[in-house]
């Protein structure tokens, strides 16, 4: 059952009965990716925002802080962030409001980031098509892969103490957070409360989403089928930085992407290459370069991209080495 259908029926109606655009047509595709899209990630957001700040209420995080940041357990903490990251379906649009809720209850940014690499890059729905697709074996090494730039990215980040570059308003929003009593109420008042804190935090990131998804709309649309294909075929040792430079446009999840990359790599494209393009469409592109700048100041910004895709491409060369 999918539980997004009616969004999708939405945009199917308003694509073809409304505009009538011709099924198939470049504007149709681009129009119902769009609405359909947009429709799914901020019921997404929504619904993930009223979660994280009813269990802020509720469960004592600062305990799972604690816990992190344990040092006789040194590394375990990042470990423990990234597997979070893979069991939790969410796109990078969807982890910000779980960033800001890692950000108030205090949890070291280098473990957050850690979090928040991992969690697009892998997910159960990517890992039951992985399996499908390119066995065992392929799906095992591409989760490893994914943990590993999740920890070392995560690492990375936290040594460079870049707190500061992190935008003001996720901070009010942890010292807000911080203020909610933890005494009997009536819960009626609770979820007033519990509510008005998942608003504010949508209505801060909601526009940088919509113009994330339009610009992927558009690539959606217009880009012609094979592009891809076209040049990495040919591109030889520097298909993988290739790879990673198309995918900066496109905005997907993984799932979304693994088709693509069964069909890069039925037709000739190494397998490290087309993983490469994977992970940085759902990594590092564009629109979630637009999405993740309500949250965090350029100079963090360009670290994270810079660090992630040194990690993409470094994986990809090695998929093409053992694959």
């Amino acid at each position: 059952m999918n539980i997004f259908y009616p969004f999708e029926w939405l945009a199917n109606y308003i694509t073809f009965d409304v505009f009538s655009l011709s099924f198939g047509t470049h504007a149709a595709d681009a129009l119902q990716f769009f609405i359909y899209d947009s429709l799914k990630i901020l019921a997404l957001i929504i619904f993930i925002t009223h979660f994280m700040s009813l269990l802020r209420y509720y469960l004592p995080i600062e305990k799972l802080r604690d816990f992190l940041t344990k040092h006789k357990f040194y590394g375990l903490d990042y470990f423990l962030a990234t597997i979070f990251g893979a069991v939790t379906p969410f796109c990078s649009c969807s982890s910000i409001p779980l960033f800001i809720g890692f950000i108030e209850a205090e949890i070291p940014l280098g473990v957050t980031f850690a979090f928040l690499i991992t969690s697009p890059l892998i997910n159960e729905v990517a890992l039951a098509l992985f399996v499908g697709m390119f066995g065992l074996k392929i799906t095992i090494l591409y989760v490893l892969a994914g943990i590993v730039i999740g920890m070392v990215g995560g690492f990375i980040l936290g040594k460079l103490h870049m707190e500061k570059y992190i935008e003001d308003f996720v901070w009010k929003v942890k010292s807000q957070g911080n203020t909610f009593e933890r005494k009997y109420e009536p819960f009626g008042k609770i979820a007033k409360k519990v509510s008005n804190e998942a608003f504010d935090i949508t209505k801060k990131i909601i526009w940088y989403v919509i113009a994330g998804v339009g610009i992927g709309a558009l690539i959606h649309g217009f880009v012609p089928q094979g592009f891809f294909e076209k040049y990495l075929q040919k591109a030889g040792w520097w298909s993988v930085p290739l790879a990673v430079v198309l995918a900066v446009p496109l905005y997907s999840n993984a799932s979304g992407v693994i088709p693509i990359i069964q069909s890069l790599v039925a037709k000739g494209v190494p397998f490290g290459t087309a993983l490469a393009l994977m992970m940085a469409v759902v990594g590092i592109s564009l629109p979630e370069a637009l999405i993740l700048k309500k949250v965090m100041k350029w100079q963090l910004l360009v670290t994270f991209f810079s660090i992630v895709t040194f990690g993409i491409i470094l994986i990809g060369y090695l998929f093409n080495m053992v694959v």
